[in-house]
């Protein structure tokens, strides 16, 4: 007999331990009112943590004919026979419970108590069910709301205008349609007045099989749905008459009545066309873009070869998961995909040529990225068209107020046409890319951005010698182009000058740190806006810097200042943009990479030329700008310390607009008083010239001087550069002039001290009068 319960909706999970077998087995354990009663689990566990686990009977072989009785797994611990056939129900649990207990979701009394006792959180879970945002997001962006509205105005646009091109021919097709369609309406109205249609088969079967009668009553009704028909025919046809001749006599605009005439020839010509010679041309023969969908996304993911997810899909169909819908952003669409325990997003973006292969489109249309959730999620864009294809906005510096160089300013987009901002303060910079790639298109955007500050003093060298960066020269401080030993020496001379430059920032923070105006040690705006504080902001660039590296005279005294320059300037106010094409560790030291906080790095050809600019095992990681062909895709790159890496397009900034800015620029820095002299006046030089001040000051009817002692005078000569300065410092400067330091032995109160200095007569003078040498040919 089964007990008697309360009565439970039909749609409530079934509790299989709550039915008759189950009371028949273990006894009725219920209530007076018919509920079960609830035992307590963490006392029976408790209980049961005391007692040796249960045994699990061992399998028989089925080739053993031994006596069962023989086998002594067969006995329990406390003397029962256990049978073969018992199953052990449920998991061993060794040790304490580790899992929280199941959380009991608010459901109404239905649910309290010992119903919802003993639910999986699976259950739970399929009652917290998220929902769907009222409003989909890409309606509350405007920028995707924009974007989508474009997409469909453009592609409304070029159909109207494919269609436009071919109208003489859909006019030709509907003229000669047109007839046969009337003609096939008009026999196609007398057969359905005459009733004929679906009678006269059922007559002649009765003919055919000699009953009058039921040809008889066929006929009939045939009559019958003839002479309803008939007269609606006749009154359609008089109606149809009279206006006509309405239409034709009575005033009505010309434009109405050729559309009328439009539109009765167009389903004349529709209804007399052949079935297989479509009117209006297809517009395309294979769709542009496909809509994406999560079964496409799955068959694009089983298809680029990962073994962790083919396996996964193989066995649960369900691995690859969805845990927000497939929405609208920006000019395409966004997927979030959960992917298999094991997989990590950066497996499939390693794949991602085979990715768009599988799911037929072009590599710049897809385009895969990490998500921050966790690195299993993979969010995968599809854009509406290639980003080739997809116009470039307009710089937004190009027209707008001044630049605040402490603050982000826009850089590049993203393929879904947002803004990557770069930062200048606190930066350094590395771009690097074949030739084609775009890099100094990319290097002359931060330039042009901090030029739209009037703080900045702007300094730089390009060593290709052909003037990419010669619209800029009115407000630059120090400029210098071409590849000669003249231009590459003053640019070695640049950097010995922003060496001395940091030393001297670093004391003048120090000093204002002592005051509370430096709270973390570095030049804020603030300092940077007060004026004879000597710490305004500072950006130095340097494209083509392998020319410099690799020279035989300066290049490994460049290499080591810029490693010491890019480690000291984060602080200082002062930033450093360096360009190069040749990405190895001749031209570019690893010292250097290692220390840059932002790169661009552009269409390169190998592995190893793409991790010596983004930073080692990007390329594993997915992050490849091998992809990137040099001029079809110039200025596209990979970004580093702009926030998460990505793929960007840098901003291009066509010549009238470089006019432009540039012309801003000067106006902002002719009235702040900030514009250097005209090109004539302007000293490149540095601000000091250390062979000059050592002969100014060398103690007379000395030969050989030691640097203790050259300092100090040199510090009386010039406080503001050379303070501070230790004799390493000295030496380390005089050698990329071709000064040699050696030791210089000295009787000292009865001692010999041997110290290292320079020559007067010797050296000195001749290496003055070599350099002079060099300027005058």
């Amino acid at each position: 007999m089964m007990a008697n319960r309360p009565p439970f909706d039909d749609n409530e999970p079934h509790d299989p331990y709550d039915d008759d077998t189950h009371d028949s087995q273990h006894g009725d354990d219920r209530d007076e009112n018919g509920y079960l009663h609830i035992a307590d689990l963490e006392a029976a566990w408790s209980a049961n943590m005391t007692k040796e686990p249960p045994r699990i009977p061992a399998q028989r072989d089925p080739d053993d004919t031994d006596d069962p009785d023989d086998d002594p797994d067969l006995d329990s611990s406390d003397g029962a026979v256990v049978d073969r056939e018992s199953v052990l129900v449920g998991p061993v649990v060794w040790g304490g419970p580790v899992d929280p207990p199941d959380e009991r979701p608010n459901l109404g009394s239905r649910w309290a108590g010992s119903r919802w006792r003993g639910r999986s959180s699976a259950s739970a879970m399929a009652v917290r069910r998220s929902r769907p945002p009222i409003i989909p997001a890409w309606l509350r962006s405007r920028a995707d709301l924009a974007a989508a509205v474009r997409w469909a105005v453009k592609d409304t646009l070029y159909v109207v205008g494919y269609h436009a091109v071919r109208l003489p021919k859909y006019v030709a097709k509907t003229t000669v349609y047109a007839p046969l369609g009337a003609t096939r309406a008009l026999a196609r109205l007398l057969r359905w007045a005459s009733a004929q249609e679906g009678n006269a088969p059922l007559r002649q079967w009765a003919a055919d099989h000699n009953d009058p009668v039921t040809w008889l009553n066929l006929d009939r009704r045939r009559v019958d749905q003839s002479r309803f028909r008939w007269i609606v025919v006749v009154t359609g046809a008089l109606a149809a008459v009279v206006g006509g001749i309405v239409f034709l006599y009575v005033p009505i605009p010309d434009l109405a009545r050729w559309a009328f005439y439009a539109v009765m020839a167009l389903a004349f010509a529709r209804s007399g066309r052949p079935a297989d010679k479509p009117i209006l041309d297809r517009v395309s023969q294979a769709p542009k873009y496909r809509k994406l969908t999560a079964e496409l996304v799955r068959r694009g993911l089983t298809s680029i070869q990962l073994a962790g997810i083919n396996q996964a899909v193989g066995k649960d169909p369900a691995a690859i998961s969805f845990p927000l819908e497939i929405h609208r952003d920006g000019p395409g669409h966004l997927a979030v995909v959960d992917l298999p325990f094991g997989v990590e997003a950066g497996d499939v973006i390693a794949r991602r040529g085979r990715l768009a292969s599988a799911l037929r489109l072009p590599l710049d249309q897809v385009w895969p990225e990490p998500d921050r959730a966790h690195t299993g999620r993979l969010r995968l864009w599809v854009g509406d068209e290639p980003a080739s294809a997809m116009a470039q906005p307009a710089w937004p510096l190009a027209h707008g107020p001044k630049v605040d160089v402490f603050a982000p300013f826009p850089f590049a987009n993203d393929p879904r046409l947002r803004n990557v901002d770069g930062q200048l303060i606190a930066r350094s910079w590395l771009f690097g890319g074949r030739p084609g790639s775009g890099k100094t298109g990319a290097m002359r955007v931060p330039v042009f951005a901090a030029g739209l500050d009037p703080r900045v003093e702007i300094r730089g060298y390009e060593l290709k010698g052909v003037g990419d960066f010669k619209v800029l020269e009115p407000i630059l401080s120090e400029y210098g182009n071409g590849f000669d030993d003249d231009t590459i020496a003053a640019c070695a001379q640049m950097l010995v000058w922003l060496y001395a430059e940091c030393q001297r920032r670093s004391k003048r923070i120090d000093f204002y740190h002592a005051k509370g105006m430096a709270p973390e040690n570095k030049v804020t705006a603030e300092l940077a806006s007060l004026k004879g504080s000597g710490l305004h902001p500072l950006l130095v660039f340097i494209d083509e810097i392998q020319e410099l590296i690799t020279h035989p005279a300066h290049g490994k005294k460049a290499g080591e200042l810029l490693e010491k320059i890019i480690k000291l300037c984060r602080a200082l106010g002062v930033t450093l943009l360096i360009g190069t094409q040749i990405p190895d560790k001749g031209s570019l030291p690893p010292g250097i990479t290692r220390n840059v906080n932002t790169r661009f790095c552009l269409a390169v050809g190998d592995q190893i030329a793409n991790d010596m600019i983004l930073g080692t095992s990007m390329y594993r990681q997915g992050y490849r700008a091998t992809a990137f062909e040099p001029d079809k895709d110039a200025g596209w790159g990979i970004t580093v310390g702009f926030g998460k890496p990505g793929t960007a397009h840098a901003y291009e900034i066509n010549a009238a607009l470089q006019a432009q800015i540039v012309a801003r620029a000067i106006a902002y820095r002719r009235a702040a008083g900030t514009l250097p002299a005209t090109p004539i006046e302007r000293d490149t030089t540095p601000a000091f010239d250390l062979l000059h001040d050592l002969a100014a000051v060398w103690p007379a009817g000395e030969d050989r001087v030691w640097n203790e002692t050259l300092i100090p005078l040199l510090t009386d000569l010039r406080p503001d550069i050379y303070t501070g300065w230790k004799p390493e410092q000295l030496t380390t400067m005089l050698k990329p002039l071709g000064v040699p330091v050696g030791q210089i032995g000295r009787q000292v109160d009865g001692k010999f001290i041997n110290r290292r200095g320079p020559s007067y007569q010797d050296i000195i003078q001749a290496a003055i009068t070599r350099r002079d040498q060099n300027k005058n040919q």
